[in-house]
């Protein structure tokens, strides 16, 4: 299994340090970078690309909203986790539409950390009880009801089934297993409710079956 890279932006040094010491512990991780500011982890990303970043959201120089930017103009392929240290529903949702893959509080476990690293690298985004919580509160809220056009969409059920067996982290390939069909299908069909939505990441597909009600 291949070993992953992993870069580390944080303007903490003592937080920073252990968390690389962690990180470095993790059974799939070969290597970890890191940096004090998101213009620093851009300035490493050019000399060697990583697998996966995790990014502070408060930084100085360039903090955590204009380096994921950056790093989803310039290197689209890498995977993003987000620190963060507040509850800011506001932050995350302008995450996930930049593109953004999991989003943490500082606080979380250690066995969180490592799982939302395989996941993102794995399946492109990590679906955990914070974003859910959010997504909920978006939608308790009704902010979802005034997007324009968004009552139009239309799913069919077998949409509909894959969008969810999505939203519970199963691959392209345990989907098709599943519902005994191929991974094209699969892939397919996803692929068009993607274009429907007008979402173009798996994240932003995640915050649209909670808003849309597939997910509850």
């Amino acid at each position: 299994m291949k070993k992953l890279k992993v870069y580390l932006a944080d303007d903490h040094t003592l937080f920073r340090k252990a968390m690389m010491s962690m990180i470095q512990s993790f059974t799939r991780v070969g290597s970890v970078k890191d940096a004090e500011n998101g213009k620093e982890l851009l300035t490493l990303m050019k000399h060697e690309t990583p697998d996966v970043v995790v990014v502070d959201l408060q930084m100085p120089v360039m903090d955590g909203v204009e380096t994921c930017e950056k790093i989803v103009e310039k290197f689209p392929d890498v995977k993003i986790v987000v620190l963060t240290m507040h509850d800011s529903e506001r932050y995350v949702l302008h995450m996930i539409e930049i593109g953004a893959h999991a989003f943490l509080l500082k606080n979380t476990e250690p066995d969180e950390l490592e799982k939302a690293i395989y996941s993102v690298y794995d399946n492109d985004f990590y679906h955990n009880t914070f974003v859910v919580s959010i997504l909920r509160k978006r939608v308790q809220n009704k902010l979802a009801s005034h997007r324009p056009g968004f009552e139009k969409i239309e799913l069919s059920d077998r949409e509909k089934e894959i969008v969810r067996l999505t939203c519970r982290e199963l691959t392209i390939h345990e989907i098709a297993e599943r519902l005994n069909v191929s991974d094209h299908t699969v892939r397919n069909h996803r692929a068009s409710v993607m274009e429907k939505a007008g979402v173009h990441t798996l994240v932003g597909l995640v915050k649209f079956a909670y808003e849309s009600g597939l997910m509850t």
